[in-house]
């Protein structure tokens, strides 16, 4: 999961002590112990007591749950798994799991997909797949949705929610046409939903050269991609050089005239947060796509968790991955914590949660940023494709922009910074 969801799923109150927060792993514990790093606010207080009164019942063990930090935490994972008595049980971002299985850090689950994952979604299981084997389970996922200001399109005389990519722009344009409201915030460098729309258009960031990954941003598929991104921006007035963090998103929807940003579920808590009077006013639908059958692709960002290829308890901890990915805690946690259950039959989990309603229909055509090892140099400030998408905004064209990134992302798929 990435740093950002974390920061502001505190927001929302995912947030939890359930450990006494540690940096080390099983060195010193005995054998009837096993120790998991999980990272601040994936694990819900409820959601925790339960997973660790099943295991502690089924097994007779012991279960440690160290709560680690974002900040650094891929050095910090890196070197434990280089040591001799690492943690038995990590959470690894999904889109991370690559670069770890490929320097053998990971334990292979494949017997454990035999025996608990048939029905795992397959968009949320692709990232813990690295080279046809099982290296990680999926665990959690979260998408983006259009997060909507019910006056406001009430004052333009709007009735119900777009279906269809082409009906958004007609909602945003008679916005623009009968109300003061910006009819959308969207920032030049909303970078995870043009992400979306790559997977959207079927695009591939990158390609095989000679060998090596390069960048793809000049295929048409990519250009296709960035064209409905700028029909989207064309209806906003935010900067085209900042992200949706610069300022919050959440902090100018608040404001009660914008009509919609598109944004994780959580954002609105940062809007209800900074003025409490608009939560009556916010409503949430499916990001729309090209026809109404088929939502808009969506980035998925979330955790997989992984068994220490180091590890002296393997059996332990795969029976610590048959609890906590069974239904039951599966559901519990898409309850608890408002994110997407690793099978789609769990998603009735989310009743009653309009955010994670909205979310759950693009899951199944979502997809991640492209999950080999050396992906995670490309997305280190200032990430070119940021850098892509301003000159785009600005008057280039798709092809000259990203001739004009090109050898910076190369260099960084090269990993030679």
């Amino acid at each position: 999961m990435k740093r950002g969801l974390i920061a502001a799923t505190a927001v929302a109150g995912m947030l939890v002590s359930v450990a006494a927060c540690g940096s080390g792993g099983s060195a010193g514990a005995d054998d009837k112990t096993l120790t998991v790093w999980a990272m601040d606010g994936s694990t819900p207080a409820g959601w925790t007591k339960d997973v660790k009164a099943a295991f502690e019942k089924k097994t007779g063990a012991k279960l440690k749950i160290e709560i680690q930090k974002w900040n650094g935490i891929q050095q910090k994972i890196t070197t434990a798994l280089s040591e001799e008595n690492p943690p038995d049980v990590i959470e690894v971002g999904n889109t991370q799991t690559a670069g770890y299985a490929k320097t053998q850090g990971l334990a292979e689950l494949d017997d454990l997909k035999k025996d608990i994952g048939a029905d795992w979604t397959p968009s949320i299981n692709k990232s813990a797949v690295y080279q046809g084997k099982q290296y990680a389970a999926p665990w959690f996922v979260a998408n983006r949705v259009v997060i909507y200001n019910k006056k406001v399109w009430a004052d333009a005389g709007i009735k119900g929610t777009p279906k269809t990519r082409t009906e958004f722009f007609k909602d945003l344009a008679q916005i623009e046409k009968k109300t003061d409201a910006e009819p959308l915030y969207l920032p030049g460098q909303n970078w995870y939903f043009f992400d979306g729309l790559t997977i959207g258009t079927d695009a591939d960031l990158v390609k095989k050269q000679g060998g090596k990954w390069v960048s793809n941003l000049a295929d048409p598929k990519v250009s296709k991609a960035m064209d409905i991104y700028k029909q989207y921006q064309s209806f906003s007035k935010a900067p085209k050089d900042k992200d949706e963090a610069t300022p919050q998103q959440g902090e100018v929807f608040a404001k009660g005239k914008t009509g919609a940003f598109i944004g994780m579920g959580w954002e609105s808590a940062i809007a209800i947060k900074a003025n409490p009077k608009i939560e009556k006013d916010i409503g949430y639908f499916t990001i729309p796509g090209e026809t109404a059958d088929k939502p808009e692709g969506v980035f998925l960002g979330g955790s997989n968790l992984a068994v220490a290829a180091g590890s002296r308890k393997q059996d332990l901890a795969k029976e610590f991955l048959k609890i906590a990915l069974s239904d039951k805690f599966e559901g519990q946690l898409a309850e608890e914590g408002g994110v997407m259950p690793n099978k789609e039959s769990l998603q009735t989990a989310l009743k009653g949660n309009p955010a994670g309603e909205a979310a759950a229909p693009a899951v199944e055509g979502g997809g991640t940023t492209p999950l080999i090892p050396e992906w995670g140099a490309v997305e280190n400030p200032p990430n070119p494709i940021r850098t892509y998408m301003t000159a785009v905004l600005n008057g280039k064209s798709p092809e000259d922009a990203a001739q004009q990134v090109e050898g910076e992302f190369n260099k960084r798929l090269s990993q030679q910074q």
